[in-house]
């Protein structure tokens, strides 16, 4: 049983499913990530994904980030929930495949929004499924707002928020580059990698972060950035990574170099 300060492993929706077609999950990618969590063997890790075209799509046609207008809603609501919980349990079925003993943690079940920002969250629960020697896995979510009636929860956010909480060693982000670059990688040949930033440059480069390929009702790369800052100015330190490269993810999870981007307060 763990009593370590949490790791905490983002899986970005770009990395495992095909953000230009909807519905299309990257299984080959999702298994091996999978063998590389069994094989970093933590104890102390917590798991967020994030939605891809699985959320993405059925959220925007129902306008359920900009809250509660109409009834017509109610099934937007609904069907983006549960297009998550499919993509989820792809994530779940590679894990418990690897015997990773995961346990699927839905935020629409545990947190409330405020204008979009997390206000509630029972955060005892997840310590007690880690106190178990369990993996709580969570995932960008539609959530219950105060304000709203309801919205979009970014895995980003929930991120940021439990890695506060929690008082976490590190964030690992698996995305689908090697790391933040001056412009788009996948567009631009000459796009120069960022191994190492400051919070100060970090702010500094913010605005020229790109939006994402495909539907993103969280604002793409740009918009995690501003999740995650709140988590980097308590001190905690962020990798971001190709989860699509092979073993990038396993050895930022030990610890090791990796082909990314390292993100530290000062």
């Amino acid at each position: 049983m763990s009593e370590a300060k949490p790791i905490i492993l983002k899986i970005g929706g770009s990395a495992i499913t095909d953000k230009t077609a909807e519905l299309a999950a990257k299984t080959e990618i999702i298994n091996r990530l999978a063998d590389e969590i069994k094989r970093a063997d933590l104890d102390n890790l917590i798991i967020v994904h994030g939605g891809g075209s699985f959320g993405h799509p059925a959220a925007q046609r129902y306008g359920i980030k900009d809250g509660y207008k109409d009834p017509s809603q109610k099934i937007g609501f609904a069907e983006t929930h549960h297009i998550m919980t499919m993509l989820n349990g792809l994530v779940m079925d590679a894990l418990i495949l690897h015997e990773v003993p995961a346990l699927s943690v839905a935020p629409s079940g545990c947190v409330v929004t405020e204008n979009g920002k997390i206000k509630l969250f029972d955060e005892n629960m997840l310590k007690r499924i880690m106190k178990m020697g369990f993996t709580p896995v969570l995932y960008g979510d539609v959530v219950f707002d105060e304000k709203m009636g309801f919205t979009v929860l970014s895995g980003d956010q929930l991120v940021a928020y439990l890695a506060i909480k929690l008082k976490a060693e590190k964030i690992v982000i698996g995305v689908d580059t090697d790391g933040l670059y001056d412009a788009d990688p996948k567009t631009n040949p000459d796009a120069k990698p960022y191994k190492r930033l400051t919070l100060e440059e970090l702010k500094k480069i913010q605005g020229k972060l790109g939006k994402s390929a495909g539907t993103d009702v969280t604002g793409g790369m740009a918009g995690k950035i501003a999740e995650l800052i709140p988590a980097i100015e308590q001190g905690v330190h962020v990798t971001i990574t190709g989860a699509t490269k092979s073993l990038s993810i396993n050895r930022a999870l030990l610890g090791k170099d990796v082909l990314g981007t390292e993100i530290e307060k000062a």
